[in-house]
């Protein structure tokens, strides 16, 4: 993509704007070659001219093409380790606004995507934007079509811009240049529009303190804040060896299948015979010759020794033992097997601890990450600044699954033990995902769980009768159930079947005198995770 944008002649930019964005555009055209390089060793589209040594490959096969899926194999491993769940809030229950973000923008599947775009180049960003439909809408840009200045003083990301929309350059449809650009500030974004001559900008004002736009980053250090690539230089060097071995391999099975054979004192009539098809002589069953009349001698035919690829195979051993040490995969994943000596199971589980821990490093990094991007969408929604969102949006925490990935029998046996060991841990949904239940499963089962309960709640509560403090407990359920449908009103959210349980409960045994005031209120306030305040309204309500 072809990046025609002079900062200096935009207009409606302030002096400063422009020494920003110029900086943004310098950025930018300095890292895309180095960016399409690593998309082009990701696609595995490397040319034999970039690795031949010019000794045994000759330079009329510079066009033989040999496909390497290292690159990618080496980004999309580790990316599929890290699998993003959603958001938990401070009391362990899904935040009803943070999850219809995570929905309404398909958060997780976008995840999957955003994770190999920031191991193949080492970062990738998060724009967000205003919409009347969903409050808030999250993209996200490789550095192929995005850049950024980092701010070490603040420990974050000054300035960016993403390019938005781009058009053809010409009719071939091959090279693109940018119509659109959002350029993100502190305090604004700024639409930079091109009507193929001139760009022009147009403001947005907003109130998050910060640029909307945020990266994910991978493998990050003091020198380079913007992280580092899995496809780095020496990873792309074995690769180039893997190319070049695959490429002398195959050539070398060409010789190795058909043998050179030599057919000596022939006549020189006999030799232009054998010269004009020497295809068919060599496949022949049969070749036929006379005596040499000039010598007398018999022609004599032999085979000279057949080649073999045996050093090209453990060449290529050596480069994945080498290219697994240096990207933390194992050397099965390489596509190298060795059937002499076949790899344990136990052994391929040891040897995948390095990338394990490496994708629990990610999913750190990119927890905290994800929470600034659901805390900056929250806040574009409720039109707040981040420091005016409340404590509980404040406590959401990004959820991963296990990296390990281990087999549903042997989580199932720890989750067991834990829960003999720790009471209480049975009931929880941790208990339920560990034995092998996906998220869909626990909430029809936590659904029947509540109907049961609230069921038996009340035939505990009975027929009608009189209790301590005088009052009819069917006016009691009642009470539950005005409260319930008042409930929405006043918590402005709707309840899930466990916190409606609870409040029919609660409300329940409070009308009855079960509990007092300041009891009930407590209660309400853990259990379904309000304020006091709200639950006091919701109990006089």
């Amino acid at each position: 993509m072809v990046l025609n944008l002079n900062p200096m002649s935009v207009v409606g930019l302030t002096d400063y704007e422009r020494v920003v964005l110029q900086k943004l555009v310098v950025a930018y055209e300095a890292h895309i070659s180095q960016n399409y390089e690593k998309n082009k060793y990701y696609e595995g589209k490397v040319s034999l001219g970039e690795v031949n040594l010019g000794i045994a490959l000759p330079e009329q096969m510079r066009g033989l093409e040999i496909g390497c899926a290292w690159g990618a194999k080496c980004v999309d491993v580790l990316a599929a380790l890290s699998m993003f769940d959603g958001f938990v809030g401070v009391n362990g229950e899904d935040v009803e606004a943070v999850d219809k973000i995570v929905e309404d923008n398909n958060l997780i599947t976008e995840y999957e995507k955003a994770t190999r775009d920031e191991l193949k180049f080492g970062c990738t960003f998060a724009t967000f934007t205003a919409d009347d439909d969903i409050g808030c809408r999250i993209r996200f840009h490789s550095p192929m079509t995005a850049a950024g200045l980092w701010n070490g003083e603040k420990g974050r990301i000054e300035a960016g811009f993403a390019i938005i929309d781009a058009a053809p350059t010409n009719e071939s449809n091959y090279a693109w240049t940018p119509r659109l650009i959002n350029f993100y500030t502190d305090d604004f974004v700024i639409v930079l529009r091109s009507n193929n001559t001139v760009w022009s900008a147009e403001r947005y004002q907003h109130k998050m303190g910060r640029p909307l736009i945020e990266p994910l980053i991978y493998n990050a250090t003091s020198s380079k804040p913007f992280g580092r690539s899995r496809i780095k230089e020496p990873v792309r060097r074995l690769i180039q060896g893997y190319v070049r071995t695959i490429a002398n391999a195959t050539i070398g099975l060409e010789f190795a299948t058909s043998p050179q054979k030599y057919l000596l004192g022939v006549t020189d009539d006999q030799y232009d015979a054998l010269i004009n098809q020497k295809f068919k002589q060599y496949v022949g069953s049969i070749i036929a010759s006379t005596v040499n009349p000039e010598t007398g001698e018999k022609p004599s035919f032999g085979q000279l020794p057949q080649g073999n690829i045996s050093s090209h195979v453990e060449m290529i051993r050596v480069l994945a033992t080498q290219f697994s040490a240096a990207t933390g995969l194992t050397v099965t994943d390489t596509g190298v097997v060795n059937d002499a000596n076949p790899t344990s199971s136990d052994a391929i589980l040891a040897q995948s601890r390095t990338l394990v821990g490496m994708a629990e490093q990610l999913n750190t990094a990119n927890g905290a990450t994800l929470k600034t991007l659901a805390l900056m969408a929250l806040a574009i929604e409720q039109d707040k600044t981040l420091d005016e969102l409340t404590d509980e949006d404040k406590a959401i925490v990004a959820h991963f699954r296990n990296p390990a990935m281990p087999s549903v029998a042997v989580t199932a046996d720890a989750a067991i033990k834990i829960a003999s060991a720790r009471e209480g841990f049975a009931q929880t949904d941790t208990f339920l995902e560990m034995i092998g239940f996906d998220k869909a499963d626990i909430r029809r089962i936590r659904a029947q769980e509540s109907r049961i309960r609230g069921l038996n709640t009340f035939m505990e509560i009975g027929e009608p009768s009189q209790d301590q403090g005088g009052i009819n407990q069917t006016a009691a359920v009642e009470a539950a159930g005005d409260a319930l449908d008042k409930a929405e009103d006043v918590v402005n959210k709707s309840l899930n079947e466990a916190q409606t349980q609870s409040l029919l409960t609660i409300v329940a045994q409070y009308t009855a005198g079960q509990l007092s005031e300041n009891q009930a209120v407590n209660i309400l306030s853990t259990s379904i995770g309000i304020s006091k305040e709200q639950a006091r309204e919701l109990l006089m309500a």
